[in-house]
């Protein structure tokens, strides 16, 4: 019986081996074979001659990322535009679900969450054209000036209002569905609590700043975490899909400027020495979060 057993065990495990192969596959040949180009960012090269016949140049292309006025410029806009979306991303959706907790009309809160939660699903590319459509020059916000008196407002060919269409685009994009997770964690709070508090005389705005809050520090710690890797991620699909000549100056980040550099203009090493740069950043950032939220929260990931 006991071989019997084994044999059973030794035949599941081999299914489910089996069962999760496509995934490895797909996972080797377009996340590990790829990582083969990264030679490229050390590198003069030329397509004709392939990885192994250009010339090595060390760290020529990480040296010259900041000298480019275009890198540098990239660069910055990418730091505010993602710290500012992580920052938001984080807030906005706690404030919403703190404020839909308080909802006691259930079907009121589920119709209004369903609404919210809905532009997730939508692509950058759909959204992107219908942001362009309601702010063009015959779109709803200008004929609504017009109709004010008052001059047309391009406001996706500003530089000055462009970074700030962009982050605020992204939040109410997602604050709907990241408010899911903060709703799901309010689930785990035990009803007690708010009745010992309400007995002893405590209002609503005490209840959840003493327990909901606190009941929520794990989860917000657990956010802030994994958000620190996509500090230099400010959204390339948004991005690419928003912005025009007129707002490079603000709107360029680091992930438009390497398929300008690489695709467009073909300069390879130098964009793969950018994209490089970028993850290694985000590689070390992801690792010291992780650090501080085990050492200083008790919270670990994994």
């Amino acid at each position: 019986m006991k071989k019997k057993k084994r044999s059973i065990g030794k035949s599941n495990s081999f299914h489910y081996t089996l069962m999760v192969l496509p995934g490895y596959i797909w996972l080797f040949l377009f996340s590990i074979v790829p990582m083969v180009g990264i030679v490229m960012a050390f590198q003069d090269y030329n397509p004709s001659k392939g990885w192994f016949g250009s010339k090595w140049v060390g760290l020529k292309w990480f040296e010259y990322l900041w000298v480019i006025p275009d890198a540098k410029r990239a660069l910055w806009n990418t730091l505010v535009i993602a710290v500012s979306k992580v920052i938001l991303n984080i807030i906005v959706p706690l404030i919403f679900a703190l404020l839909l907790n308080e909802v006691k009309n259930m079907k009121f809160k589920k119709t209004v969450q369903t609404i919210v939660y809905l532009p997730h699903f939508v692509s950058w590319v759909i959204l992107a054209n219908i942001i362009s459509n309601i702010l063009g020059s015959n779109g709803i916000f200008n004929t609504v000036r017009t109709a004010l008196g008052m001059d047309k407002l391009l406001l996706m060919t500003i530089p000055e209002t462009f970074k700030g269409l962009v982050i605020g685009t992204d939040v109410w994009k997602e604050f709907g569905y990241n408010a899911v997770i903060y709703l799901a964690a309010l689930t785990g709070i035990s009803p007690n609590l708010y009745e010992a508090a309400a007995i002893d005389g405590a209002g609503r705005w005490k209840r959840m700043w003493h327990i909901t809050l606190p009941g929520l520090i794990p989860t917000v710690v657990l956010l802030c975490t994994l958000a620190m890797g996509n500090v230099l991620n400010a959204g390339f699909d948004q991005v690419f899909n928003m912005y025009n000549q007129l707002v490079m100056e603000t709107g360029d980040i680091l992930d438009t400027y390497v398929y300008r550099v690489g695709i467009t203009n073909m300069q390879f090493s130098l964009a793969t020495a950018a994209g490089l740069f970028k993850s290694v950043v985000s590689f070390v950032l992801v690792v010291v979060s992780y650090t501080l939220a085990y050492k200083f929260a008790d919270y670990s990931i994994f």
